[in-house]
């Protein structure tokens, strides 16, 4: 747990001053500097992107993860594993691309009616895409390195930073829209760049055409898998991404603009957990090649406590304070209010349950996550028009809200039938009743005099309630004790 705390604690430290400066962006300049539309183009290009790089890693992020254990070397160079991680994918993308192309006049008529300013700026996709599978397939490779702060550092920091940079030079007049989004695009290609440039420091940068260094490594095993968890991360991108190309589909760039706000301000519960899980999933890889199951469980109880103290405390934080984060946008946003409860809310879940998705897709049960992910997915391809039509976007942030809670239920259910581990014990009950007492401690403080004076006191109150009952109950061990250390140092 030695390295996981460490740079998990590192990741943390770095994904939270991202947040202040998303926070700065997502509540401040974008929905001030920008239209709901041009917000809305912001968001549904990248995870446009997003789905055509997934189409093209063929699943090699995930299965460079787990099979890298084998592969591990560094005197024989990790027997040339980085020119199979990266060539696979390059192949699958001159496929997904050309075909994207081909069909792209198709494609784009899905937004002509509701958001003409993305087939304004379609020509975007391409590289944008290229630089999405780059990015994901060196924090793959680094990840099994366990090099996990940089990564951080470029997609919760620097990337947000930029972001930032962009939209004042534009809200200030030194440039036009079609500047700033090319510099948008510039920025989160940049960020990949940045990757190639550490591996390369880093002395890992193994690329080579002497295939025979694949003799006797599990590569048949490794593509077998890859094609499975291609399967799975396809699934599992629709579930993220679907929604919000729906709605750009069904009702336009300015509701896809407002939902993705939402979803943003609900984000920062996923710090609690992406900051652990970098580091935990080649851990986990690594317990299954050595078959140490004991040592497995110990670490899915401590990442679910972890997960679950802070993740509560954010979860009530920002419903505590939900009318000053309305507040502070522009009246057209509050249409996101309910969006944000059930992406809040499912997120929550989804640290709650722990690990299991890590552990269930790197085991030899692995198939089951995809049957399970092929199926949500198509009931949220299914589920979405229909929510989307009759609800809105509450109905998008609804439906998520169901797949996310009906997958991790099924995945704890079945990391406990297949191997008897699950996370959960009475400390879990008694954070979620703390939460639950903060909460009310923070709701019935009457309103202070302006919305930053008042999210500072209610967050205060709500902190210092929820903060003192963890460390007198001892609910989370592996946080509590080195503060407390320190604190007494001090």
């Amino acid at each position: 747990m030695g390295i996981i705390k460490r740079q998990g604690i590192q990741n943390s430290i770095i994904s939270y001053a991202g947040v202040l400066i998303g926070y700065v962006n997502v509540m401040v300049l974008f929905p001030r500097m920008l239209s709901v539309e041009q917000v809305g183009l912001t968001r549904v290009l990248p995870n446009i992107a997003i789905v055509l790089a997934q189409l093209s890693a063929l699943g090699f992020g995930s299965a460079g993860i787990k099979f890298f254990p084998f592969f591990r070397d560094k005197a024989l160079k990790h027997h040339n594993f980085l020119t199979f991680l990266l060539g696979i994918p390059l192949l699958g993308f001159s496929i997904i691309i050309g075909l994207f192309y081909l069909f792209q006049p198709q494609i784009l008529d899905y937004y002509a009616k509701e958001a003409p300013l993305l087939r304004q700026y379609s020509y975007y996709i391409g590289p944008l895409s290229l630089f999405t599978l780059f990015y994901t397939l060196f924090n793959s490779y680094l990840t099994s390195l366990y090099k996990t702060v940089i990564p951080s550092f470029t997609k919760e920091f620097l990337l947000r930073v930029g972001v930032s940079v962009c939209v004042l030079l534009y809200a200030y007049d030194f440039i036009n829209f079609e500047t700033f989004l090319f510099l948008f695009i510039a920025v989160n290609a940049g960020i990949t760049l940045v990757l190639l440039v550490y591996i390369v420091w880093l002395k890992q940068f193994y690329v080579s055409p002497k295939f025979t260094q694949w003799r006797g490594q599990p590569i048949r095993p490794m593509l077998q898998y890859g094609l499975y968890a291609f399967l799975g991360n396809i699934s599992s991108t629709i579930i993220t991404v679907i929604d919000s190309i729906m709605i750009t589909h069904y009702n336009g760039l300015g509701d896809a603009g407002i939902y993705t706000t939402a979803t943003n301000v609900a984000s920062i519960i996923l710090i609690a957990g992406s900051s652990i899980y970098k580091i935990a999933s080649p851990k986990i890889a690594d317990y299954w090649k050595n078959n140490d199951l004991k040592t497995m469980q110990v670490l899915y109880k401590q990442v679910t406590r972890i997960n679950m103290v802070v993740g509560c405390l954010l979860f009530i934080g920002i419903w505590a304070n939900i009318h000053n984060l309305l507040a502070l946008l522009p009246k057209a946003y509050s249409a996101g209010k309910y969006v944000i409860f059930f992406v809040c809310a499912a997120r929550l879940f989804d640290l709650a349950s722990g690990i299991n998705g890590y552990i269930l897709l790197t085991s030899p049960r692995y198939r089951w996550d995809l049957i399970f992910n092929i199926s949500l997915a198509l009931l949220t391809i299914v589920a979405n028009p229909f929510f989307i039509r009759n609800y809105g976007i509450n109905g998008a942030g609804f439906v998520f809200f169901i797949v996310y809670g009906v997958i991790n239920t099924i995945r704890v259910a079945c990391v406990y039938y297949f191997y008897k581990m699950q996370p959960f014990d009475k400390t879990s009950v008694q954070i979620i009743m703390l939460a639950l007492l903060a909460y009310v401690v923070g709701w019935q403080l009457p309103f202070m005099y302006h919305p930053f004076v008042d999210i500072a006191i209610r967050s205060v109150l709500i902190t210092l309630v929820y903060g003192i009952g963890v460390i007198r109950l001892n609910l989370a061990p592996e946080m509590t004790d080195k503060l407390l250390a320190n604190i007494r140092k001090i």
